[in-house]
């Protein structure tokens, strides 16, 4: 069977007819298949930074990628959480794997958690693509969209630094705020928290219409914990 199958494809190609190619996999055309471990979340859930918690970010994250063709079923939101009274929240880089993390074109964005969260991050608008392999709009498009959701400082760590810094950790869909990150890592001046991809500055709230005013949609990022 597979000889007749190569003696026709020589036929065709010889008769100047083009083919697809057999080896291509049935989920990279759909641009999220292969070895996918890395996303921006195509959309948000719609209610601003209300996602359900954390749970409801991972499930996003999950149905995303099954949509996408992906056949990892361990996704988890790039998320923190914080708790009352001084004790321990949830680090976002404690939720994601070892690494390495690759986008929905096999680009490798980062080999390991420390990678990730230092200068060799390759966290860009080229490379922060969503599970289907397309680009979000950064600044200078319209609209812009790219505040993405962390509630992190710079390491992947909860924040220290007081109030509302996760939208109710991932609950609200009003007052409150979050910490975002730049995934094209621009901002409106050129310094250090500008151009970070995971923490650059707080949201005006957290509903919808708060988080497209300063630059987002509520999307927020998706790894493969491995």
């Amino acid at each position: 069977m597979k000889l007749s199958a190569i003696a026709a494809a020589l036929f065709l190609v010889s008769a100047g007819i083009s083919v697809p190619s057999f080896a291509q996999d049935k989920g990279a055309k759909k641009g999220g298949g292969g070895d996918m471990s890395f996303f921006v979340t195509s959309k948000g859930k719609g209610s601003g930074a209300d996602l359900g918690g954390l749970d409801g970010a991972d499930a996003h994250c999950n149905a995303l990628a099954k949509d996408a063709g992906s056949k990892r079923t361990n996704w988890k939101a790039y998320l923190s959480t914080t708790q009352p009274g001084g004790e321990a929240g949830t680090n976002a880089r404690e939720r994601i794997g070892k690494g390495p993390w690759r986008n929905a074109k096999g680009v490798v964005v980062a080999n390991n958690v420390a990678d990730l969260h230092s200068p060799k991050s390759k966290v860009t608008k080229d490379t922060a693509l969503t599970e289907k392999g397309q680009k979000v709009n950064g600044r200078g498009d319209t609209p812009n969209e790219h505040d993405i959701l962390t509630g992190s400082d710079p390491l992947g760590m909860y924040s220290t630094a007081g109030g509302d810094t996760t939208c109710g950790n991932w609950t609200k869909s009003a007052e409150g705020s979050a910490i975002v990150g730049h995934h094209d890592r621009m901002g409106l001046k050129d310094t250090r928290h500008m151009k970070s991809w995971n923490s650059s500055h707080g949201s005006a709230g957290c509903s919808q219409e708060a988080l497209v005013k300063t630059g987002g949609a509520g999307r927020f990022y998706c790894f493969a914990a491995n």
